[in-house]
């Protein structure tokens, strides 16, 4: 049975149990704040089983992507070592939104297993929560256990602690009990000398778990509490890649036809075979594995990046590089070349892959050039750190330096060390890293308190695009501290007119305004859980009074001023470069706006004009606005509709026109296109590979910006006295001053001539080197190419020039690259030592290298001390 099959079989099986198959949503989380990424099939969900949202079907099945690097569920490291733990996986689940609970669960989970898949009975194994002896006190789960009895016999059930049988998405959110399906697929001869029994939920990969069933019962509070949700739910997941490995009969997941093509491409690129040995075996697992995670993310929109969500990104693609150098002998861009045959064998399940290949593979391939250049840099600047190392014992902390400043792989550090004979100080590098953990830790660290509920208001009511206040009733409110924002309140209310962040606009501001006169200003405005929630520093002082809430009506203007340009902005990239432009981001402020876009080159002044007349065109055109708010998505997108990948859409959806531009869209808009009075681009560069990024400003924005460029135009015809054709006044300057430096140059050549007659007689023989330390009037650049003139007319040469310049000291040391060798001197080393008495460092090659530091004062004491060295010379 091929994978697609699998899939195809799975959500015919509960289609037909009336289940509506819904897509997976975007592996890259949007609207959530406690996650980075969907880690498990119940994310999507999580607004309905918290009871703040009421789902169109209370019975709903789908294949999931997940990733699971970071936080509580964390498969990273294990990832490539074992052959079932991956970063990127295939969830495939069944939910129940207060409709079946256990029975129907169970009962069909046996059915699809063993009557459709026809796996064989006895290779199953079940778990059941045993209940808990903590502080919550919880009861075995005994509905679950008798019902498992009227299925498998009793040896076959398996009593499961808190770790194995109670589910739990984080600190704080939808819990329950729940009951895994183990499968046995040792051989028969294995089995009779071990029960399966016995090796459930001990990482044994043969004995492995393929469905989670969760039986949703309770809610985890922020003080650690749990009290029960309003209904009780099913949360199923079975992993995809594990069940492929049971149907297709084969000992590993990355056997199945999931994996097979991508480690046929990789052997064919790297000449490596799979199954020669651990160590290759591992890397290939590694690439295979992580390819996938990295291209769903970019297609999803999550670029890699340095810090959040495209820094985990990014981290996964580096750690899939670094295997391939180190044990796959791949010092070039490989990895980009899989991302054709990930297309080919999951495209048809997630036609998002295919769509996006140009910029998957444009995004990899440059992120792999970038960091194989870093590796190169890291193996000199590694050296480096050997050169300078009493003993064989390599410091810990300048280990950490490479690993946090240079981004050069800790492990990959101390394979290089132990082939060259050193080690490193492992408890050292752990001490600097924990540092910085804590420090961050620290930084980020949030608390939060529990919801306080005033009113039970099911569903809130945002009428934000027809009013810019309101009266409101206060339905509940928490407190959050972090070290960044100190004390906040969250507060959610019956209706809003505040529009949360989303689709890359900013939340509204504003203000609450008390009966009695006082005023609580709102902050931010976000959505979390399907909620719009305020953030504000103070509390009303009658919670449970009405409220009036405006927001700030000249800071909605603006972005939505901004925010509509965007669409224009979009509809003139693709008219003026091509309709392969595709919006890659956006974020629109009240001040500016910023649009990313997919592009395979710099713009040209001529087309960036063109951009900007088209979109002020179409704002001297008066476009009326037209919306609307409930149309079904397949009609939507009949009617041209632009919709964006890595976002998520409902069933019906709200579309948004101006003239030709209609795009699927959440936000806020002008009325009119001439309320946005002008736009003008302020600058346009490179994101990443394929992907190009506009700025620009529309409205009060755009007058301050030609206010501030006149007034600056004044200035300068001030400074030209007054010229009446500033451009022709600047271009003589440009001449003038070209002229000047070129005499300056000559200048400074004849005076390094002078400088290099007089050096060279200067020069005394010391241990039969010739030898001279000496202060200078040059700047760094004039000190090397002086050495090195010098150094091609004597022989057997010493020269240490120091400078001070703009209050910085420079030492720079030079030596013949035969007596380098012969004499075992070494510029670099020299310097670093030498550089102790200007209170600086520096390096280089050990013929030439030089030294910066903050004292000149000590240039003196240096020079010196040089002789020392050359004395000392064998």
């Amino acid at each position: 049975m091929t994978s697609q099959e699998v899939r195809t079989q799975f959500l015919n099986f509960f289609k037909g149990k009336e289940h509506k198959i819904v897509p997976s949503a975007p592996m890259v989380m949007k609207d959530d704040p406690t996650l980075m990424f969907t880690n498990a099939g119940m994310n999507q969900f999580k607004e309905f089983f918290l009871g703040n949202s009421v789902p169109t079907s209370k019975r709903v099945s789908d294949t999931q992507k997940c990733l699971r690097v970071s936080g509580k569920h964390n498969d990273l490291d294990e990832v490539g070592k074992d052959t079932y733990h991956h970063t990127m996986f295939e969830m495939l689940g069944n939910w129940s939104f207060g409709d079946y609970f256990k029975k129907e669960a169970i009962q069909w989970a046996w059915e699809l297993l063993t009557k459709v898949y026809k796996i064989d009975k006895d290779s199953l194994y079940v778990s059941v929560f045993e209940g808990s002896d903590d502080a919550d006190k919880l009861e075995m789960d005994k509905e679950a256990f008798e019902l498992w009895k009227a299925i498998v016999p009793e040896d076959r059930i398996i009593m499961g602690n808190k770790k194995d049988n109670f589910w739990e998405m984080g600190d704080q959110g939808p819990c329950g009990p729940c009951s895994e399906i183990h499968v046995d697929i040792r051989s028969k001869e294995e089995k009779a000398k071990v029960l399966g029994a016995s090796l459930v939920n001990q990482d044994h990969p043969q004995v492995v778990e393929i469905w989670n069933l969760v039986f949703m019962q309770y809610n985890r509070k922020a003080n650690g509490e749990l009290e029960s949700l309003p209904e009780k739910h099913v949360d199923t997941g079975m992993g995809f890649e594990r069940l492929c490995m049971v149907l297709q009969g084969v000992q590993s997941n990355y056997d199945t036809d999931v994996f097979t093509p991508l480690i046929r491409e990789i052997e064919i690129i790297t000449g490596q075979k799979y199954g020669k040995d651990e160590e290759t075996d591992i890397a290939i697992r590694v690439v295979a594995d992580h390819i996938r995670a990295v291209a769903f993310s970019i297609a999803d929109g999550q670029l890699p990046s340095n810090n959040g969500a495209g820094y985990v990104i990014r981290r996964i693609l580096r750690r899939a590089i670094r295997y391939g150098f180190t044990f796959l002998g791949t010092n070039k861009p490989f990895i980009y070349r899989l991302v054709k045959v990930l297309g080919e064998t999951m495209g048809k399940a997630f036609p998002e892959l295919r769509e996006q290949y140009q910029l998957i593979e444009n995004v990899v391939k440059e992120e792999e050039s970038s960091f194989l250049s870093t590796l190169e840099q890291g193996l000199v600047l590694l050296d480096s750190v050997i050169n300078s190392t009493n003993g064989k014992k390599v410091d810990g902390e300048k280990a950490f330096e490479l690993y946090d400043t240079f981004g050069f792989p800790i492990d990959l550090t101390s394979l290089i060390l132990e082939e060259k004979g050193y080690e490193l100080d492992v408890e050292g590098f752990e001490k600097a890293l924990k540092a910085q953990k804590d420090r961050s830790r620290a930084a980020s660290e949030v608390s939060m308190d529990d919801w306080t509920v005033l009113l039970e208001d099911s569903e809130q009511e945002f009428i934000g695009y027809d009013s810019l206040e309101a009266d409101v009733k206060l339905v509940k409110y928490r407190k959050v501290s972090s070290k960044k924002g100190g004390d906040q309140y969250q507060m959610v209310f019956n209706i809003t007119p505040f529009y949360p962040e989303g689709g890359g606009q900013v939340g509204d501001k504003g203000y609450l305004e008390v009966p009695n006169g006082d005023v609580v200003y709102i902050l931010d405005t976000k959505r979390e859980n399907n909620e719009i929630v305020h953030f504000s520093s103070n509390l009303p002082k009658n919670i449970s009074g009405t409220l009036k809430a405006v927001v700030d009506k000249k800071q909605r203007q603006r972005t939505a001023s901004n925010h509509t340009a965007t669409h224009l902005l979009h509809q003139a990239l693709r008219e003026v470069l091509g309709s392969h432009v595709e919006q890659k981001g956006s974020a629109v402020h009240s001040k500016h706006l910023r649009f990313d876009f997919s592009h395979f080159s710099k713009m040209t002044v001529e087309e960036l004009r063109d951009v900007e007349n088209f979109v002020n065109a179409r704002i001297e055109g008066q476009l009326p606005f037209e919306e609307n708010r409930n149309i079904p998505i397949k009609e939507a997108m009949e009617q041209g509709a632009m919709a964006l990948f890595g976002e998520k859409y409902g069933d019906t959806v709200r579309t948004v026109r101006f003239g030709q531009s209609i795009e699927l869209c959440g936000g806020t808009h002008v009325k009119n296109t001439a309320d946005i009075w002008h736009f003008k681009i302020v600058s346009e560069g490179a994101v990443a590979a394929g992907i190009r990024r506009i700025e620009a400003i529309t409205s009060d924005a755009v007058k301050e910006f030609y206010f501030k460029n006149n007034r600056m135009l004044f200035e300068i015809k001030d400074l030209l006295n007054k010229a009446q054709d500033p451009v022709k006044a600047v271009e003589s300057l440009q001449e003038e001053n070209a002229t000047l430096k070129k005499q300056v140059e000559q200048l400074l050549k004849d005076k390094a001539k002078e400088l290099k007659n007089e050096l060279i007689a200067e020069l005394e023989e010391v241990n039969g080197v010739q030898f001279l330390a000496k202060k200078v009037d040059l700047d760094a650049a004039g000190i090397k190419d002086l050495a090195f003139e010098i150094g091609g007319q004597v022989s057997n040469l010493f020269l240490l020039l120091g400078a001070e310049k703009d209050g910085k000291a420079i030492l720079s040391c030079y030596i013949s690259k035969e007596m380098a060798s012969n004499k075992g001197l070494n510029a670099g080393n020299i310097v670093r030592e030498l550089g102790k008495y200007i209170q600086g460092g520096g390096g280089g090659q050990p013929f030439f290298a030089t030294a910066g530091g903050k004292n000149p004062a000590g240039i003196a004491d240096a020079l010196q001390n040089a002789r020392e060295f050359v004395a000392a010379a064998n």
